[in-house]
């Protein structure tokens, strides 16, 4: 039978495949991504692929027409069940599957649903989903001999136990809040802390892809106030948060303070350098000065990098580092694990440096130099006008001969502290950050940034009391 199928044009993303059910994705959708990541497998020589969903309302309906797809292009389909992307991760990367697909809509509302994928252990990424596409509305697949099999396994009880495997925490009982958002990660969550040392409380552990407590983004202070609410209750020792599939977390001190992504990578990262002195510490262009400094301080070798979880996986990969992180949440180890953003392994991780702590985690946190900044401000450019005026800014400021990294944007260096002005590669917009020592010294980069903008035509933000100290 032909096979032809055209997605709408929205949902082809950079990181993955995602749009809003029963408008811009369907269950045909499903069915020729198997169909097609199927057959872009078998033309690499696989036959296996790995399937996961997680708790959207959605999920159950898109994941068996998702394995549809996939056996018509003959593939040995491997289905995991319901749990958090990350244990997909784990199933593919151990029983070394040729790909991995993750029926998720991550951070996004109810009424979205997506699919992110790998293969051959690496991220499917940018001009590979791009090519679905292609080869979807061309309908160029192959044709197997025979069609493909499925099997179901439960691999939770050994991502459990391995997660468990890395707890370096000794016998110090940790008093632990946990806010499961009512993602992905509950179940195997509540197994994981069964067995873990300590006192642990899970807020909203049931899995309900309606997400009636709290929007599963924990990067937005809103979504963690229930959190920070309940570490001040119980005097916890720490607050660990996810979002809807777990690999991204969200972290709030003994303080009730919550620690930002590139605040928890300085103390992930001394960690690790005790044991891998000199190593590679890779962050996004987005992350503080103070973390960059800090990972040298420490004997590290920090790395700025583009943003994008895939993009940071890549480079990883390449020159051999074993931890990274992104603003966004994602941490990747790759010291006693596989590469791969997992926030359940983060957190394992996290909690054991916690407990081998002489002090309070609000005190390494209030220690770290102290600098204010602008949150990540996004505001509207057009899909085509958004890289060229990354070009012009990069542009004007390189004949000014002003200190700059182009890795992904413009990240631009004065006495002040810095700006960065990037491109989104994920929607229509330009997105902007700044930081500096004192508060004087942000206005004067934010008025640059707005110079700079102005010069290309663009309305600034509103950087009205856009900032804060961390």
């Amino acid at each position: 039978m032909a096979f032809r199928h055209d997605f709408d044009a929205t949902v082809l993303r950079e990181y993955d495949i995602r749009g809003i059910v029963g408008r811009t994705l369907h269950p045909a959708d499903a069915f020729a991504i198997g169909r097609v990541f199927g057959s872009i497998v078998a033309r690499a020589g696989g036959r296996t692929v790995a399937v996961g969903y997680d708790g959207r309302l959605s999920s159950p309906d898109l994941e068996p027409k998702l394995v549809e797809g996939l056996v018509a292009s003959g593939m040995d389909v491997v289905r995991i069940g319901r749990g958090p992307t990350p244990m997909l991760y784990y199933a593919a990367t151990v029983r070394r599957t040729d790909g991995a697909v993750m029926v998720t809509g991550s951070h996004n509302p109810p009424d979205y649903n997506g699919f992110k994928m790998m293969l051959k252990g690496k991220p499917f990424f940018g001009a590979q989903i791009t090519e679905i596409g292609r080869l979807a509305a061309a309908g160029n697949v192959v044709e197997p001999t025979s069609p493909g099999n499925v099997s179901t396994i439960d691999i939770s009880a050994d991502y459990i136990a391995r997660l468990i495997s890395d707890w370096d925490g000794g016998d110090r009982l940790l008093n632990v809040v946990w806010d499961n958002g009512n993602g992905a990660a509950g179940e195997v969550l509540q197994r994981l802390i069964a067995s873990l040392p300590g006192h642990h409380t899970v807020l909203f552990p049931e899995i309900d892809g309606r997400f009636p407590n709290h929007h599963p983004d924990p990067t937005v202070p809103k979504n963690l106030e229930a959190l920070v609410a309940e570490v001040r209750r119980r005097g916890a020792d720490v607050g660990v948060a996810f979002d809807g599939d777990a690999d991204r977390i969200g972290v709030v001190d003994d303080s009730g303070a919550i620690l930002f992504g590139d605040q928890l990578m300085v103390v992930l990262a001394r960690d690790v350098l005790k044991s891998k002195p000199g190593a590679t510490i890779i962050a996004d262009v987005k992350a503080s000065q103070v973390l960059f400094d800090e990972v040298a301080r420490a004997g590290g070798n920090p790395l700025m990098w583009k943003t994008g979880h895939s993009l940071i996986k890549a480079k990883m990969a390449e020159v051999g580092c074993p931890l990274a992180g992104e603003m966004s949440g994602h941490i990747f180890f790759a010291d006693r694990w596989y590469g791969f953003d997992d926030a359940l392994y983060a957190g394992v991780r996290l909690l054991g440096i916690v407990a081998r702590m002489d002090g309070k985690l609000s005190a390494v946190r209030e220690a770290l130099p102290q600098v204010v900044n602008t949150p990540e401000l996004r505001f509207p450019c057009d899909d085509v006008r958004k890289f060229a005026v990354i070009e012009e800014v990069a542009g004007r400021l390189k004949s000014a001969g002003a200190k700059l990294s182009d890795i992904d944007g413009v990240r631009v260096q004065t006495d002040d502290g810095w700006w960065l002005l990037r491109a989104s590669n994920t929607q229509a917009v330009l997105v902007a950050r700044a930081e500096a020592h004192d508060a004087a010294g942000l206005e004067r980069l934010k008025a640059a940034l707005v110079a700079q903008l102005g010069q290309s035509g663009l309305e600034a933000p509103d950087f009205s009391g856009a900032s804060s100290g961390h």
